[in-house]
């Protein structure tokens, strides 16, 4: 099974990450107000950036460094990942 490290974009433009092993479900359950207690009253949310890795221990270890990045290093690595996937289109 692989777990997908994601940032999504709130309402209010805070950022917000987490992990999950079906992001299209977890975004959902996020735009139904059934995701994190965080997102629940910033609807709608909007996927950002994601990462995959084989393991949730893996998974988990880099949702904890993304989460202490302060917000100017996370739209830095959400930049980074949006600029190699327009070189690859």
């Amino acid at each position: 099974m692989k777990w997908v490290v994601y940032i999504v974009e709130c309402s209010d433009k805070s950022l917000y990450a987490g992990i999950t092993n079906d992001l299209s479900q977890r975004l959902n359950a996020h735009n139904k107000g059934l995701g994190a207690k965080y997102t629940k009253y910033r609807r709608p949310v909007t996927i950002r950036y994601r990462e995959v890795h084989d393991t949730k221990g893996a998974a988990l270890t880099r949702e904890a460094a993304i989460k202490s990045l302060n917000r100017k290093a996370k739209l830095a690595l959400i930049s980074e990942q949006s600029s190699v996937m327009l070189m690859h289109e």
